[in-house]
Formats: structure tokens, C-alpha cells, sequence
């Protein structure tokens, strides 16, 4: 949680943070303005002090309303900094960064960058300041930062602002089974009232207009994938594809609140009609799966720990996984889930080479998403719910939904 910076930052060694660009779809920024019309800023946060949000002038009562402590970048004298950089883009970005650091007071230590620019522009500017400031280590972080490890332990606020988009994603499926379900099928295929078919394009496009009706963002697309793209787990589906009776569709849905706030992620998996006995015996090894992964879920525990037992379960059923065949392209193929939160993906996660410090613990949000996946058989099978650790240790999904693997259609 926020209130835990402080002493993350005395953990990394570090004395300072710099939070840079848009004050929306920039995770970082939105994690410590909430969000607001901001085209470009920087918040500065200095350990053991509140941060520091500047702004342009035009943007004054945007920055006002984050009730953060304010600073208008229009009182550097910004043009008498260019005439004084001769004209130098760069040294006068470095000029402006030497001034407000001034400000807060900071000349030495070791002060970590993040925020969404363009790299180029970025790496000039910060290359630049550091030659400028040679008291002053700038560093990038990667992997679990500062940020990142604060977002992991979401507060109740957070938590609520999760489960409101649950219910908006789980309130979009409902509406794609009902479009599909009321059309009809003819010669395996499914087709409107008029007889054309129905593309996974079509239902891609209805997807962004009910989110964006209920006031979401898409930014991230939808995986709605049949036969064998959905035996390829990113795939996204290709849009001229007919919805095909039998054949497996791997919907994955993933949106967020208007302006990148907080996401949702939740996948079923579906055949239209019927599923042949191939795509039902795969469905009934994941569901298995989750179900058993699901009722061992202790809280504190290691997340990784469950992607060993992920891996244990379907080799069990005689499909090969990442531990049993690495680079394996068929079988279970990824990790067993990932944090939710302002990234789509964030700490805590569960891959092999996740620390051990991703653990469920009270307060993270993380997706459970067994899957299988063969290709060359036309066919992938995913489960994902989104859940949450509640402060008693126990688990929770915060939007639930039914499981059916068949959506019934009108034939004839």
C-alpha cells in the first residue's frame, strides 16, 4: 500500500522517486495521483516527505484535485530556460529537473525513475541530468520495484474498484453468451437472421461496445479465439473466423476502468452446440485442476509453490507442462496466475523464477488460470477467475460466474 513507500524505499536504498508523463494509462502515476487530465507531469517523492506533483498551468485544477501538495511547472520561467539552453531541448529539461529537485531538496543519494515517455527523449534527458548531477544516482528499477511491490497489497478502496469491474467484465460475458445463444445455426455454422455468418470479429466489436457502454476500457484487446487459435494461449483470435459448433473458444476478457484505473481478468472457455468427447475430456482436466488448485490455496504461502502443483496435477493426467518438458508448446504452458491491479499483469507472480516474497497474502489480487492447449488438435481449454485475500486469510472471487463449457444455439 502507499503507506508502506517509505519503508520500501529505505529497503531499495533509496532516497527519492520520480514519477514521470500522462496522468492517465501510466500506471505509476495514476497509483499516486489518482488519475486525473494530466498530458505531462512529475511527481517527486522524497523518503520521509509527502510527494510533489508538477504540473503545467493549464492543467492546475486537474493537479488540484489529486489533493497532493502542487507545483506549477510555468513558474520556472521555461522560455528563459530555453534561451538560456540556446535553444537546447535537452538542457533545458535538465535546467528545469536541477531547479525543482532544488526545491525539494535533493542534490545527492540515489533517486529511482518510472512513469510512461517516449525512451529516446527519456534516455537523453535522464542521461543528461546525471551528468549534471553527479552527486545524484538515478536508477532503474526492474522486477519487483518500489511501486510495483507497493500496488501488491491493495487497499479496501482498491479491492472495491476490482470487484465493480468484475462485475462490469462478468456483466459484458453475459451479454456475448445471450447474442450468442439467440442466433442460429446452420450447416455447423453460426449466422444471423439474414444467413450470414457470425466472425469472431463481430463479437470483438460488440465486446468494446457494451464495456465501453458500462463505462470501461479495452486498451489491452480481448482474446475471443476458436479451434486452433485457442490452442495458442495469447492468440487473440483471428476476425474472419466463423463460430464453428463444437470447436473450443478461449474468451478472455480483460478491461479496465475508463482512463487505465484499475483492471479485471477472468477467461471461460465454451463450444457452441455441443463439445466433441475431445474438447469435453479437456475441459474436465482443467476444471479438475482449478477446482483442486483452488481449494489449496492457504494464505502466506509462496505463489510459485502452486505452479508446482499446477504442473503436478496435469502431468498426473498425462499432459506434459513447462516443468516436465521445457519449451514445451502443447499441454500446460504458462504460469498458474499473476497479480491484478493498475497493470493488467503485477506482483505477486507465480512463474518459476518469481521470488518467494510473491506470496497470497492479505490484501493481493491474483487471477488462478489453469490451461491446457493443443494446437494441432484444434483446441485449448482456460479457466481464470480473479480472487482476492481477505484480512482473515481467506479467499474470495470477486465476480463469479457460471463454468458451462456448452452455450446452447436455435438450430434449423
Amino acid at each position: 500500500m502507499k503507506s508502506d513507500i517509505d519503508s520500501l524505499m529505505q529497503a531499495h536504498a533509496l532516497d527519492a522517486l520520480l514519477i514521470t508523463g500522462p496522468g492517465k494509462h501510466n500506471p505509476a502515476m495514476v497509483y499516486m495521483t489518482g488519475g486525473g487530465h494530466l498530458t505531462r507531469a512529475d511527481l517527486i517523492k522524497k523518503r520521509g516527505d509527502e510527494p510533489v506533483l508538477f504540473h503545467y498551468s493549464m492543467e492546475r485544477d486537474e493537479a488540484a484535485n489529486t489533493g497532493l501538495r502542487t507545483k506549477n511547472l510555468d513558474d520556472y520561467d521555461l522560455m528563459s530556460l530555453y534561451k538560456e539552453a540556446n535553444g537546447d531541448q535537452v538542457k533545458m529539461q535538465v535546467a528545469r529537473y536541477q531547479k525543482m529537485f532544488a526545491e525539494m531538496g535533493i542534490s545527492a543519494g540515489r533517486m529511482a525513475i518510472y512513469g510512461q515517455s517516449d525512451a529516446g527523449g527519456s534516455y537523453a534527458i535522464f542521461t543528461a541530468l546525471q551528468q549534471a548531477m553527479p552527486e545524484l544516482t538515478i536508477v532503474g528499477e526492474l522486477g519487483n520495484t518500489v511501486i510495483l511491490e507497493a500496488m501488491a497489497t491493495k487497499d479496501p478502496d482498491a479491492i472495491e474498484r476490482i470487484r465493480h469491474m468484475g462485475k462490469v467484465t462478468t456483466g459484458v460475458v453475459g451479454q456475448v453468451a445471450d447474442f450468442l445463444s439467440s442466433q442460429r445455426a446452420k450447416d455447423g455454422v453460426l449466422v444471423r437472421r439474414d444467413g450470414t455468418p457470425v466472425t469472431i470479429g463481430d463479437v470483438k466489436s460488440r465486446i468494446n461496445l457494451w464495456l465501453a457502454e458500462r463505462g470501461a476500457e479495452n486498451p489491452e484487446d480481448t482474446i475471443f479465439a476458436i479451434g486452433r487459435d485457442a490452442g495458442v494461449p495469447h492468440s487473440a483470435g483471428t476476425p474472419g473466423d466463423l463460430l464453428r459448433l463444437g470447436q473450443t473458444i478461449i474468451f478472455d476478457i480483460f478491461p479496465c476502468e475508463a482512463g487505465g484505473g484499475y483492471f479485471y481478468d477472468f477467461t471461460r472457455t465454451w463450444c457452441l452446440g455441443y463439445a466433441s468427447d475431445d474438447a469435453a475430456a479437456l475441459y474436465e482436466d482443467v476444471r479438475a485442476v482449478y477446482d483442486q488448485v483452488m481449494s489449496e490455496l492457504s494464505s502466506g504461502k509462496v505463489f510459485k509453490s502452486y505452479q508446482d502443483r499446477t504442473c503436478e496435477l496435469f502431468e498426473a493426467r498425462g499432459h506434459p507442462t513447462g516443468r516436465s518438458k521445457p519449451g514445451t508448446q502443447e499441454g500446460y504452458v504458462h504460469s498458474l496466475g499473476h497479480g491484478v491491479g493498475l497493470h493488467i499483469h503485477e506482483a505477486p507472480f507465480s512463474g518459476f523464477t518469481s521470488p518467494d516474497t510473491d506470496r497470497l497474502a492479505p490484501g493481493v489480487v491474483v487471477t488462478i488460470e489453469p490451461g491446457l492447449y493443443y494446437p494441432e488438435r484444434g483446441m485449448g481449454v482456460r479457466l481464470e477467475d480473479t480472487i482476492g485475500v481477505r484480512p482473515d486469510g481467506q479467499f474470495e472471487i470477486l465476480a463469479e460466474y457460471p463454468y458451462d463449457l456448452v452455450l446452447p444455439v436455435q438450430t434449423g
